[in-house]
């Protein structure tokens, strides 16, 4: 009888925790490449990018700013979508069920059968408490501003001037082996400039990531490795045959790092830490509903972007995306 009372515990204390970390936070994961790692980094493919060894608190001169456009409105918002429903229903009706147990109704005979005690009441209340704030807290995090931000919609098109933006100097982000990992591209390019090659990262980010919700991968092509382009291609189209359309909006770049350059195989590598926010939902094409993500609870998220190309001066292409592990 204990042994059983128990396993019954665990079960419904981890279908809990499932549904409020895992159902909530689900639709999270919407954005380029899906929140997953993909792409290829040469001999580091299978090593995590190294995270930045010095963070400055603010960047070192102010960052660029383009208003987002209004979005389009969408007939039957939703801000959870049907996933946050399904969770707090199911979430309440296994709490109503302890309830009655722990009460006596939900057998024959009141304080014998099986069911959850006071104790156990108060136990689970407390690990459920927990969970609720350290998803408040994640939530807190990804909604608190970090300083100045490079704002704009995912759908803009290039703004008609081009402001300019200094990133974090490369040995704030990592030391010396980055420098040395410069050196050597400068080498075979005099002409390499980090402020303006972190510049055109952040270029990039944004086209990329407006390819990425029209749904057509071919209008950033060229700044793709081959690779690269059949993954994002390839999930852009299952959107479609789905019938559905990834929004992002508000996209507010934080900061960004150079946190790791080298050569191999004639190639130059470098990779680009990105701190950023944004709304990350998905809605059906035909009736604008939400099916994941919110529109209002913007998605705090870290990646980290390597580009690569022939040495020399030749142009950059985004060759894979990694997710802080």
């Amino acid at each position: 009888m204990f042994s059983r009372k128990w396993i019954q515990y665990g079960l419904m204390v981890f279908s809990l925790f499932f549904f409020l970390t895992y159902v909530l936070e689900l639709d999270a994961f919407a954005r380029v490449g899906g929140g997953r790692s993909s792409g290829s980094r040469g001999s580091r493919t299978y090593s995590a990018p190294r995270s930045p060894s010095t963070m400055p608190a603010t960047p070192s001169s102010p960052s660029r700013q383009v208003s987002p456009a209004p979005s389009a409105p969408m007939t039957s918002p939703q801000s959870g979508g049907f996933l946050r429903s399904l969770a707090g229903g199911l979430v309440g009706g296994m709490i109503g069920g302890m309830l009655f147990r722990s009460l006596g109704f939900g057998s024959g005979t009141a304080g014998t059968g099986g069911g959850i005690g006071l104790f156990d009441m108060i136990l689970i209340g407390l690990i459920l408490y927990g969970i609720w704030r350290f998803i408040k807290k994640k939530r807190q995090t990804a909604e608190a501003p970090a300083g100045p931000t490079y704002y704009r919609e995912a759908s803009m098109p290039e703004p008609r001037t081009s402001p300019t933006y200094t990133p974090p100097h490369e040995q704030q982000a990592a030391g010396g082996d980055v420098e040395s990992g410069l050196g050597y591209v400068r080498q075979m390019d005099p002409s390499f400039d980090a402020q303006r090659f972190t510049d055109l990262c952040m270029d990039n980010f944004f086209k990329v990531q407006g390819a990425w919700a029209n749904r057509d991968m071919l209008a950033v092509r060229s700044l793709l490795t081959d690779e690269m382009y059949d993954i994002l291609q390839r999930d852009a189209e299952e959107l479609k045959r789905s019938g559905k359309i990834n929004r992002l909006d508000n996209i507010a770049v934080r900061t960004t790092d150079i946190t790791e350059a080298w050569q191999e195989s004639g190639r130059d590598f470098i990779t680009v830490r990105f701190l950023a926010n944004l709304l990350d939902y998905t809605v059906e094409e035909s009736s604008g509903q939400v099916v994941s993500g919110s529109r209002t609870e913007p998605v705090k998220f870290e990646e980290y972007w390597t580009f690569s190309r022939p040495v020399g001066n030749n142009p950059w292409q985004l060759s894979a995306i990694n997710q802080v592990q």
